[in-house]
Formats: structure tokens, C-alpha cells, sequence
């Protein structure tokens, strides 16, 4: 993943007992998220768009594909980070979709952030890549 001087391509995705959290992270780091290409599953996105007012490529729902188009981005080369948080306390009954993405992503070696913690890692390597 050499970012270099351009912006860094993120994939957001969260279940639905994490969106809040994600969209709180979101407003957070606004400042920081807003230098980078933003792409999210279609929920997920639409809140993170509409309530931290960023920029944000939307992909179908989930369950309805969206984790398939992250992932194939991420088969691509057209991601440098995903950030998934991840509900482990719920069933979920897609859970095949999910498995797969953070399949991919540890198969191709993608940055990879599963809550907030990590996410705010994930940030902070992808700013120091670009110095």
C-alpha cells in the first residue's frame, strides 16, 4: 500500500448494533477522514454521510452485496483500509458475507480495523504512509 502523496481509498462497513458507534467515530475524525476516498456499504454510508457530513461512495446494503463490492475492491487493489466494526455479540444471518471480507482483506493484506481502537490505528498509519 504505497499511498504517497495521494489520498488514502477506506472501505466502511459496521453491523447494526455498531453504526452509532461508526458514525461517532466518523464526526470525530471528520477533519482527518474528508482528505480521503470514502466507500461504504449503503447503510452504513448513508448515516455516516448524512450525520459527519462526509463524502462517501455508497455501496448496496450489506446483506444486499455491499460486503461482495468491498470485497471485490479489496481483490482489486482499490482499497488501503478497511474499517469493519464488528458486532461480536450478535448472530447475524449473513455472516458468510462478513466472513468473507475479512477473509479478503486478511488475504490481500489490506489494513484492517474491527473497532474503534483499531480504527484510530488504522488512521494513524495511513497519515504517516503519506508523510
Amino acid at each position: 500500500m504505497a499511498v504517497g502523496a495521494m489520498m488514502a481509498r477506506i472501505g466502511l462497513v459496521a453491523h447494526d448494533d455498531k453504526k452509532a458507534e461508526m458514525v461517532e467515530w466518523a464526526k470525530r475524525h471528520s477533519d482527518r477522514l474528508c482528505r480521503h476516498e470514502l466507500f461504504a456499504t449503503g447503510t452504513t454510508g448513508g448515516r455516516i454521510r448524512d450525520e459527519a457530513k462526509l463524502e462517501v461512495y455508497l455501496f448496496k446494503s450489506g446483506p444486499l452485496g455491499g460486503d461482495q463490492q468491498l470485497g471485490a475492491r479489496i481483490a482489486d487493489g482499490g482499497l488501503d483500509a478497511l474499517v469493519f466494526f464488528i458486532d461480536p455479540l450478535t448472530a447475524l444471518p449473513h455472516d458468510v458475507d462478513v466472513k468473507a471480507l475479512t477473509r479478503l482483506a486478511t488475504l490481500y493484506g489490506t489494513l484492517f480495523a474491527c473497532n474503534r481502537a483499531t480504527a484510530d490505528a488504522v488512521l494513524m498509519a495511513l497519515e504517516a504512509e503519506k508523510r
